[in-house]
């Protein structure tokens, strides 16, 4: 029993070396893509969201995100972005739920030319699926979401779809830290005019961290996220990355 006991727990330690190894190969490999490809303008970031979730009657979820963002931390630094986001859903199964939400995105001190304005506003609605799965050892999440924008300054309606997978694996010897890992692509599906977006790529979000759960309401991400954005219809900025500092609280009630 001892010697079962040793080897399962054996086996435990080396899952999680082998993932933060992974990570490590991950995050060393990027940054040396990015330094060996000189057409990439580059930037470092604070994202601070707040995410709650709310279980009402009849199997009904409310949703409230709130997520700054902070731009040009080498430098002054300022305000990015500011997005709200709010959302209904249902549940369909332990496993499965779908949403129909709002979102309000506030863009702050952006590239212009006076007397054009440092501010523009989007507004979106969204359609979304969300399924979670938990494993003996191990909670994947899959977030399927189609975003109609209406961009200030842009005539037509931007169809966006995109799509995340997470996981995290709850590490052996403290079970209320996790390592966690998450990749979301985001794809253009119609062309908006010569000042909107373009059809195909539009970014990819790679995050890796660590997630310390304080009670069942009440859990935090930390870690580093890279943002690769392709932004064709911005003059001499085809190629963005930016290097960002997350913090994520999620809060279900």
């Amino acid at each position: 029993m001892l010697c079962e006991t040793a080897n399962q727990r054996a086996r435990q330690w080396g899952r999680g070396i082998a993932i933060v190894a992974f990570v490590w190969s991950l995050l060393v490999g990027g940054e040396a893509f990015a330094q060996s490809t000189s057409t990439f303008s580059q930037d470092f970031r604070l994202w601070s969201p707040v995410f709650m979730t709310v279980k009402l009657p009849s199997s009904f979820l409310a949703y409230m995100e709130v997520q700054p963002r902070f731009a040009d931390l080498d430098e002054d630094g300022h305000i990015d972005q500011l997005l709200l986001r709010p959302a209904l859903g249902y549940q369909l199964t332990e496993n499965l739920s779908i949403w129909q939400g709002y979102a309000w995105v506030g863009n702050y001190n952006q590239k212009h030319t006076p007397p054009q304005s440092p501010f523009f506003d989007e507004s979106r609605i969204y359609q979304q699926v969300l399924y979670t799965r938990k494993f003996e050892s191990f909670k994947i999440v899959s977030r399927t979401r189609l975003e109609e924008r209406w961009i200030e300054h842009v005539d037509g309606t931007a169809v966006r779809f995109r799509t995340m997978l997470r996981g995290q694996y709850p590490l052996p010897m403290a079970p209320e830290w996790a390592l966690v890992a998450a990749d979301e692509v985001f794809v253009h599906l119609n062309t908006v005019g010569a000042r909107g977006p373009q059809a195909g790529f539009d970014q990819n979000r790679f995050f890796v961290g660590i997630n310390r759960t304080f009670s069942k309401y009440v859990n935090l991400d930390v870690g580093y996220q890279n943002q690769l954005l392709n932004s064709r219809s911005i003059p001499n900025l085809a190629n963005q990355m930016n290097h960002i500092i997350l913090f994520q609280l999620f809060i279900n009630l």
